[in-house]
């Protein structure tokens, strides 16, 4: 198929950039240039803040289930057009067209996810002490959201923020990745195409740090989401700071897996390859620092080295691709520097450790034995298909060890055993946990993570609360 033009829509219109800037968005499979993505300029992202302010008076104005309607049309908008939208994702993130298929299902599932909790943003009342006064609790949505998102889920990660403010009655602004823009811009195309008001969904370009300070610098942006790294995120969240606008940070992470000696050893192999290897390894709550215990050690590594060679990367969009490239350059030159650092420290390289081809941005999966805690592959976040494998001796000392790092976000843990479940949920320090699992990420569960991996819940019920404001009216029945 071809790539299609790129817009950005503002005001109600899809348009390019008024000073005519841009950059070019690459294929990762081949290295070569898809499109020349549009930047805005400063009246751009002017015009968009007071549409944006426009759209929200009208659009907190619409009733909750009419909110929900348009929603979920928005939601059957995707899945029709599936097939057209993960054609796109693949060709611009890499990632396999089956792994696209997916994140555009589970985009329309957080749409409609969000379209029904909306529905469900109830107030309360309170007893009063006194019999002439009431005390009502109701939410009223925040106001402009800004929504700022990565290159890694283009679609999935949008619609979990923009759908969440809709449902709550707010207007978003959506700064999304320029490395991937086609993904979101057919997301906010079925928001729009449903019937959002012109003004209630803006989506823009342009060199990020530009942007977010120049829309974050305004009192019309009362709530920011951002999901990217930790450094990034520091910085937005000072820049939300100074106008005191709520913030919602979703941010990296370098997920411990503790495989335990009563586990069914194939079973958990074929568990955690695909976890490890899903979307390359661009994933925030990959397992990536995995610490099994020393008398299944040996036996582990080599089934996780024979499932690692066995995998089929390619370009995503054939069929029989397993894997496909990494996104960008970047990510092939700090594989490079993980492999080499962990060489340097005494770790071994079993598969893997260099990059493939000399066209478009594949490297494959790389398993890594016995590399010190203190090498960066096991304190740094990879961000790409290498497993670091290492062992450990008993729950006290995983436990001591897979908490020593700043991040948060995502754990997993591997046992038969109902009291080391138990206890391993209990005291790994992060916001989710998967047990037995690495499907940890669904619409109705909260995606959240603690330390510097992040504060603020996206998914589930809580969702839809950081979008609300809670007011509280005491009102006596007579003067």
């Amino acid at each position: 198929m071809t790539y299609p033009d790129l817009n950005m829509l503002i005001a109600g219109q899809w348009r390019k950039g008024s000073e005519n800037t841009g950059e070019e968005v690459i294929n990762p499979a081949t290295g070569t240039p898809l499109a020349i993505l549009p930047h805005a300029s400063s009246t751009d992202l002017d015009e968009a803040l007071d549409a944006a302010q426009t759209g929200f008076e009208t659009w907190r104005r619409i009733q909750p289930h009419e909110r929900a309607e348009i929603l979920r049309r928005a939601a059957n908008l995707l899945r029709e057009r599936r097939e057209h939208i993960a054609t796109i994702l693949t060709l611009e993130q890499g990632k396999t067209i089956t792994e696209a298929r997916a994140e555009v299902s589970s985009a329309a599932d957080y749409t409609e996810w969000f379209a029904e909790e909306g529905r469900r943003s109830y107030g309360r009342i309170i007893a009063s002490r006194e019999s002439e006064t009431e005390y009502q609790v109701r939410k009223h949505p925040v106001g402009v959201s800004l929504s700022m998102t990565p290159w890694n889920f283009p679609i999935n990660t949008p619609s979990r923020k923009i759908a969440a403010g809709l449902a709550a009655g707010c207007a978003i602004i959506a700064k999304a990745a320029e490395e991937t823009p086609a993904s979101a811009v057919e997301y906010v195309r079925a928001i729009h195409d449903a019937g959002v008001p012109a003004g209630a969904i803006q989506l823009v370009f342009g060199v990020p740090d530009q942007v977010s300070r120049h829309l974050m610098a305004s009192p019309v942006i009362r709530k920011v989401s951002f999901t990217g790294s930790i450094p990034v995120g520091k910085h937005i969240a000072a820049l939300a700071a100074g106008n005191m606008q709520r913030a919602t940070m979703e941010l990296g992470g370098h997920a411990p897996v503790v495989v335990f000696d009563d586990i069914d050893l194939d079973r958990v192999l074929d568990v955690a390859i695909e976890g490890k290897l899903r979307n390359a390894g661009q994933v925030c709550v990959s397992p990536t620092r995995f610490y099994v215990q020393e008398n299944v050690y040996n036996a582990f590594v080599e089934g996780f080295v024979s499932r690692a060679k066995a995998r089929r990367i390619g370009n995503g969009l054939e069929a029989a691709t397993q894997m496909g490239p990494l996104a960008n350059t970047r990510r092939l030159d700090a594989m490079d520097t993980f492999v080499a650092d962990a060489e340097k420290s005494g770790a071994r390289i079993l598969t893997g450790g260099a990059r493939q081809g000399n066209e478009g941005f594949y490297y494959p999966p790389t398993v890594i034995a016995d590399a010190p805690d203190s090498s960066m592959v096991m304190t740094e976040e990879p961000f790409g298909p290498i497993a670091p494998i290492t062992s450990f001796t008993d729950i006290d000392d995983v436990c001591s060890r897979a908490n020593a790092l700043q991040f948060g976000l995502a754990g997993y843990a591997f046992t038969q055993s109902l009291s080391r479940a138990r206890e391993i949920s209990e005291r790994l320090e992060t916001g989710m946990i998967g047990l037995n699992t690495c499907t940890i990420s669904l619409p109705e569960t909260p995606f959240a993570g603690c330390k510097e991996s992040g504060y603020g819940i996206e998914g589930a019920s809580e969702g839809l609360e950081p979008y609300l404001v809670t007011r509280t009216t005491g009102q006596r029945m007579a003067a």
